[in-house]
């Protein structure tokens, strides 16, 4: 069983966080990000080609995390793989150690370093949410039998405030009967609107952690309101980033606040570094010495 599994089945408080694999076989960048979170942070995403842009495989990356005393949530995409690979590459991974996985349809091609390839997409995160749920019964995609299941904890993401709240329900619902088991949501700033998404969230059944990624300045609350569907950094956190001396620190209390905010009603919370996971390893470091009730890291043997 993951730790991931074990901690929210518990019922103990869950953080989770993110590290973005190298654009090359540097494998040195990803254990120094490991040793960031390692007693730190329950379970680590690991993208796939995050923003259609070129980066090391999932695959050899969450190896790199487990061989690093971390475990990895391996996030793989139908942007760019048929039903073929997708069933190799979670078959593979399984036989490494990877527990836990999260099925995305994936940033389109125009928004990378690529934009002249062409895009898969020969399922949706519906169908490889079942695709994966087939797998851990042992069965391929076309129902033939396995010669051994994989054990997958199948998570999902969800956009809590966006403008269509009933849409966003009626996708969780879809994910929830294709075998999701767990939630990590787009970022929330507003923890009124999270609240209400994730009070009609929980009828299904299955572990929500709210997504918070790190603010370092106005002007990135302003791109995110403009160019990211579904996320909205209210106009007073802007506000006060304009005003801020430092507002990459007046950032991280930004986030502290709704960390501790969505703790009062939820699993727990993911954690979105874009390129900061020193800045997330010292907030979890003051989590853990501020609110050692609500939060105790995974000891770094487990």
């Amino acid at each position: 069983m993951s730790l991931l599994r074990k901690y929210l089945q518990s019922g103990k408080f869950v953080i989770t966080a993110e590290a973005s694999p190298p654009k090359g076989t540097n494998s040195n960048i990803l254990k120094e990000k490991a040793k960031l979170y390692r007693g730190k942070a329950v379970a680590v995403n690991v993208t796939d080609n995050q923003r259609a842009i070129v980066k090391m495989s999932p695959v050899p990356s969450s190896l790199i995390l487990l061989q690093e005393g971390v475990e990895p949530v391996m996030q793989i995409t139908c942007r760019d793989r048929n039903r073929l690979a997708l069933q190799s590459e979670l078959l593979g991974a399984n036989a490494l150690g990877v527990k836990n996985v999260l099925a995305l349809t994936g940033d389109h091609i125009s928004a990378g370093d690529h934009p002249e390839a062409k895009p898969v997409f020969d399922l949706d995160s519906f169908l490889l949410i079942h695709l994966i749920q087939k797998l851990n019964n042992g069965y391929d995609f076309n129902d033939h039998p396995l010669d051994g299941k994989t054990d997958y904890f199948i998570g999902g993401v969800i956009n809590p405030c966006s403008a269509n709240m009933e849409l966003q329900l009626l996708r969780l619902e879809k994910k929830v009967k294709a075998g999701v088991e767990f939630i990590q949501t787009q970022a929330v700033y507003d923890l009124d609107i999270y609240e209400k998404f994730y009070r009609e969230a929980k009828k299904f059944g299955i572990y929500i952690l709210g997504g918070i990624l790190l603010l370092k300045s106005a002007r990135m609350a302003r791109f995110l309101n403009a160019k990211v569907p579904g996320v909205r950094v209210p106009d007073k956190l802007i506000e006060i980033l304009e005003r801020s001396s430092n507002p990459a620190e007046e950032g991280i209390r930004i986030a502290r606040d709704l960390i501790y905010g969505i703790a009062d009603f939820a699993e727990g919370v993911h954690l979105m570094s874009v390129g900061q996971e020193q800045q997330l390893s010292r907030l979890l470091d003051e989590i853990i010495r501020e609110k050692p009730d609500l939060y105790t890291p995974p000891a770094i043997n487990q």
